[in-house]
């Protein structure tokens, strides 16, 4: 058994491929239109790292998706928590649960998929202004 890919439905396909790609840095992969279905999925990768996929799933036809926590997360690992947090920050995206220990944060993408940050190798020493922000929401 391989590991393929995560699949999450968007409802704004610009949207998520500005977030996913211009601030998180992620890579397109491939794209198919289906037009009986009416949808189409874009696969994206973090760069290095093809094997651990992302489909979003973006159906043409208007839907409202429900925020399920039950999904859970993506999680990924970074090279600088508190620069990768920082950059993110200054794009407009919320730090959720804020890197306070060095060693994780949360974010949202724009249809509240809670993505996970993990620090590589050994937490780094708790830093200003993370410390002290509060969390900005359920992560």
């Amino acid at each position: 058994m391989k590991y393929l890919h995560t699949m999450v439905r968007v409802s704004s396909l610009e949207a998520s491929l500005d977030f996913y790609c211009n601030k998180l840095g992620f890579r397109e992969l491939s794209r198919r239109d289906n037009e009986s279905g009416r949808f189409t999925l874009v696969f994206l990768a973090a760069e290095g790292d093809e094997h651990a996929q992302i489909e979003l799933t973006y159906n043409w036809d208007p839907e409202l998706y429900s925020e399920g926590r039950n999904f859970g997360h993506l999680a990924y690992r970074v090279d600088n928590i508190y620069d990768l947090c920082a950059s993110l920050q200054r794009q407009g995206v919320a730090i959720n649960r804020p890197p306070r220990d060095g060693r994780m944060a949360f974010i949202r993408s724009p249809d509240n998929i809670s993505i996970e940050l993990l620090q590589a190798g050994d937490p780094l020493p708790p830093q200003e202004p993370w410390v002290s922000m509060p969390n900005t929401g359920k992560w």
